[in-house]
């Protein structure tokens, strides 16, 4: 059960590395989001991403959506591992 509660924790982490990437190659302009690797990367995060921007509009151009989002994985992450921790006792 701990390898289960080890994966669940590794596969938030890894989401939420994805995010930050997502954040970063956003600035960039030369990034061609219709190209592989970038697709992939764009493809999975907006999913969760536009669950956020459809309700936290940007501001002075700045899009602090992410932000929340980030917040929010966190918070479920949290919850989630400390609901299967109960489980393994």
């Amino acid at each position: 059960m701990h390898g289960i509660l080890y994966g669940v924790n590794n596969i938030f982490n890894l989401y939420f590395f994805l995010i930050i990437l997502r954040i970063f190659l956003s600035w960039i302009p030369s990034i061609r989001w219709e190209n592989q690797p970038w697709k992939v990367i764009r493809e999975i995060t907006d999913i969760y991403l536009d669950i956020f921007r459809r309700f936290i509009p940007p501001l002075g151009g700045l899009d602090f959506s992410p932000i929340v989002a980030l917040i929010v994985l966190q918070i479920i992450q949290h919850i989630v591992i400390y609901l299967l921790a109960g489980l393994v006792v």
